[in-house]
């Protein structure tokens, strides 16, 4: 099997699937290609080896190529990537896509890329499967445009892209190339229960841009695969929850500064941060009357931690009670070992040299009384 890009499959794994069927699914897209050959993993959902430089992808070619010399041309990379693929394109008899966007209306599949590799895939293989999730069908036709255009220009910057590719049916009786046959697989696994929900069923307008990863101050400093998952960065951290369950992403949900940077712009204005918010809640209280429970909701929650935050709502609400905890608190810092000494006097506010102004002002004000 020769497959285009596709998170869709990334997400099912697969690649690793065949292979326990003693079935090669080789991946086509050149990042992936590269990633595939080093038995990596994507770290960005658009540019699937951004964590590597060319360097790296010289080293990887010489590990696993017969008869590459190593080198850090750019173009000599990618032609040797072409070479090796060229041949795995003609004889591959099933050819694997996703989808960007799925017409109803028409029955179109419509495919962005920049490579050409989706175009060999979906055409010169006998078989044509394609893997998409339920959330990328649209109603009409002329509802791609303005998505293709919100799409490119968030996730490249380009206009549009070199390919758009538009398969509506088989090769038809007379035409020279295309497959025999097309299939259709559409995915559920947990988009229908983001669905159910009016707030997280704003989960599934994105068209995987991934402009929110490249403006995530966490993203662009821990990179995608610190997340441990197949969508990383904020999307990822909304997305993740509905696919894997909240027991198994509850401290995905909180690796988060909530500043506010992915919806700013997300193209699709997917309000990132007030999901994520909505999320950490689900991972420590019951669903509320009316709401669909999320698989996984209140796997986090803690007896321990419910039981001071009602102490601190009950201090925070009788003003004796919070000013006496304060004070106390203030009295605790004092009876601290010696060896936290340097830790509380970075933290200890240092007494002015000068009189301070409130005592200026207190005896300005007796000044003046007399």
């Amino acid at each position: 099997m020769i497959k285009g890009k596709s998170m869709v499959s990334e997400e099912i794994n697969l690649n690793q699937e065949m292979a326990r069927h003693d079935i090669q699914c080789l991946e086509s897209d050149m990042g992936e290609y590269i990633i595939q050959l080093d038995g990596d993993t994507p770290s960005h959902i658009i540019m699937p080896a951004i964590h590597k430089n060319k360097q790296q992808v010289s080293d990887t070619f010489a590990a696993h190529l017969d008869g590459f010399t190593p080198t850090t041309d750019v173009d000599a990379l990618i032609q040797t990537g072409r070479q090796q693929l060229r041949e795995k394109f003609r004889t591959a008899p099933i050819g694997v896509s996703g989808v960007n966007f799925a017409v109803a209306e028409t029955g179109t599949l419509c495919l962005v890329e920049n490579e050409g590799n989706g175009r060999m895939c979906t055409t010169v293989p006998d078989i044509h499967i394609a893997v998409t999730g339920i959330e990328k069908v649209v109603q009409f036709l002329s509802d791609v445009p303005p998505l293709y255009s919100a799409l490119t220009r968030s996730a490249t910057g380009q206009a549009i892209t070199t390919y758009f590719n538009m398969i509506s049916s088989p090769r038809k009786p007379g035409e020279l190339d295309g497959p025999k046959a097309v299939h259709l697989i559409l995915l559920d696994n947990g988009r229908t229960q983001a669905y159910h929900d009016n707030e997280t069923r704003q989960t599934l307008q994105c068209i995987r841009c991934g402009a929110c990863m490249n403006h995530c101050p966490v993203y662009t400093r821990i990179g995608g695969h610190a997340y441990g998952t197949v969508y990383p960065g904020p999307i990822g951290k909304i997305i993740s929850p509905h696919l894997l369950g909240l027991a198994a992403t509850q401290d995905l949900v909180t690796a988060s500064s909530l500043c506010g940077a992915c919806e700013e712009v997300c193209p699709v204005r997917i309000p990132i941060p007030s999901l994520l918010q909505r999320l950490r809640h689900d991972a420590k209280q019951a669903e509320e009357p009316g709401q669909s429970p999320l698989r996984g909701q209140q796997s986090a929650a803690s007896k321990t931690e419910q039981l001071m935050m009602k102490g601190f709502a009950l201090a925070a609400t009788h003003a004796p009670l919070y000013h006496s905890g304060t004070w106390l608190a203030g009295q605790i810092r004092n009876w601290l070992p010696a060896r936290l000494g340097s830790w509380t006097q970075c933290r200890t506010t240092p007494k002015p040299a000068a009189m301070s102004f409130h005592h200026l002002m207190k005896k300005k004000r007796k000044g003046q009384s007399k």
